[in-house]
C-alpha cells in the first residue's frame, strides 16, 4: 500500500489548491479515505472523508463550505479542492486510508501574504 500527495505549496490568502493522493497496492473504491492536517505545534485533525462505493463525504466545521474532497477511482487518486484558503489552513496535509490506517508523506500548504 501506498499513498502519495501533492498539490501543495504557496498561495495567497482567497486563493485554491487542489491536493492529490495516487494511491497504489489496493483497489481504491474498497476503502473509505481521509484528508488530516497538521499545523506546527498542533496535533493532527481531520479534515474531510469520503466514503467506499457511495461517496458520501464529511468535512472539519472549519472547511466546510470551502474544502471539497472527491475521488477518481479509475485514477486511484483521491483529491482535496481547497477554495478561499485562509492562513489558518497552514499545514502540512496528509491523506489517509482508514482500514489499516495507512499515511502518505504528506505536502505543506502555506496560506501567506
Amino acid at each position: 500500500v501506498q499513498l502519495v500527495e501533492s498539490g501543495g505549496g504557496l498561495v495567497q490568502p482567497g486563493g485554491s489548491l487542489r491536493l492529490s493522493c495516487v494511491t497504489s497496492g489496493f483497489t481504491l473504491s474498497n476503502y473509505r479515505m481521509r484528508w488530516y492536517r497538521q499545523a506546527p505545534g498542533k496535533e493532527r485533525e481531520l479534515v474531510a472523508g469520503i466514503l467506499s462505493y457511495v461517496s458520501t463525504t464529511n468535512y472539519a466545521d472549519s472547511v466546510k463550505g470551502r474544502f471539497t474532497i472527491s475521488r477518481d477511482n479509475a485514477k486511484n487518486t483521491v483529491y482535496l479542492q481547497m477554495n478561499s484558503l485562509k492562513p489558518e489552513d497552514t499545514a502540512v496535509y496528509y491523506c489517509n486510508r482508514v482500514n489499516g490506517d495507512y499515511w502518505g508523506q504528506g505536502t505543506q500548504v502555506t496560506v501567506s501574504s
